[in-house]
């Protein structure tokens, strides 16, 4: 399974998931979601031929782990899941959807310990967060020899050429003024 877009549209609310349905866009992800609507996004998503991505952390009423992972892949058939959670991404891979595993950059610490454990688990994907630092980008991308999607505080289009210069695959993003500038 490979992302062939370069803005992977994330909704936060009901209203940028509809914004998304209507796009030209295939792949989207969901950020923030309540478990009693997963039902509903999936159902409408699948009517609209949408593939989501899902961020399991952030699925209120379900707890980050593998369990979690299981059902919504059982249920839901997603395209991906995304997560901090090393559990979590190797359920998806196990399931054989595609596995995103996020990558937050606060100091050189964070950054070694999610280095040891990209190796460990290899994941699919990675995304860098804030995705505003091409030259991080660059170091991730070479350093972990995995794709890469820039995520986070990304806010105009020259942040996002800057991102796909440096190497991301995609960028995900709930600006959705500029999903449609880049659609």
């Amino acid at each position: 399974m490979i992302v062939k877009q370069y803005i992977l549209p994330a909704s936060v609310t009901m209203k940028e998931f509809e914004h998304f349905l209507k796009s030209k866009y295939e792949i989207g992800v969901f950020l923030d979601l309540h478990i009693s609507q997963l039902k509903n996004v999936y159902s409408m998503a699948k009517a609209h031929n949408k593939k989501m991505i899902y961020h399991v952390d952030l699925i209120q009423g379900l707890k980050n782990d593998e369990y979690a992972a299981e059902y919504i892949c059982q249920e839901y058939k997603p395209y991906g899941l995304i997560s901090t959670k090393s559990n979590v991404i190797q359920k998806a891979k196990q399931k054989g959807v595609i596995s995103v595993q996020r990558m937050f950059l606060i100091d050189s610490h964070a950054l070694e310990k999610s280095y040891r454990l990209i190796d460990k688990i290899q994941p699919d994907y990675i995304e860098v967060l804030p995705g505003t630092m091409p030259w991080m980008i660059e170091e991730v991308k070479a350093r972990v020899n995995r794709p890469v999607f820039a995520g986070g505080l990304i806010r105009s289009m020259d942040e996002v050429n800057n991102a796909l210069k440096a190497g991301a695959e995609a960028i995900t993003t709930s600006d959705t003024k500029l999903w449609d500038q880049f659609e």
